[in-house]
């Protein structure tokens, strides 16, 4: 069965790829704004906070791998959690 819902590469994109990548064929670009930005340190990511404390992304690759939408989605209810008006 295929799952291409799960994973697309727009090689056309004026920023692809917009990650150093080893294999361009396997760069996923489905997420291409990561959902998990506001998960903060629990992200899984690997990322920096600035000087000013901005969450700098730019050497995360997970929103781009080959298992993202596995490993988003095991994550998004953290995110759906946060945006509810409680």
């Amino acid at each position: 069965m295929n799952y291409n819902y799960m994973h697309f590469t727009n090689d056309r994109c004026e920023f692809f790829p917009c990650h150093t990548v080893k294999d361009r064929e396997k760069f996923n670009c489905l997420f291409c704004y990561c959902p998990l930005y506001p998960l903060k340190d629990r992200c899984g990511g690997n990322f920096v906070y600035t000087e000013d404390g901005t969450k700098d992304c730019s050497k995360c690759l997970i929103p781009h791998s080959e298992k993202a939408y596995e490993y988003i989605m095991s994550k998004i209810n953290e995110v759906i959690e946060l945006a509810k008006n409680k």
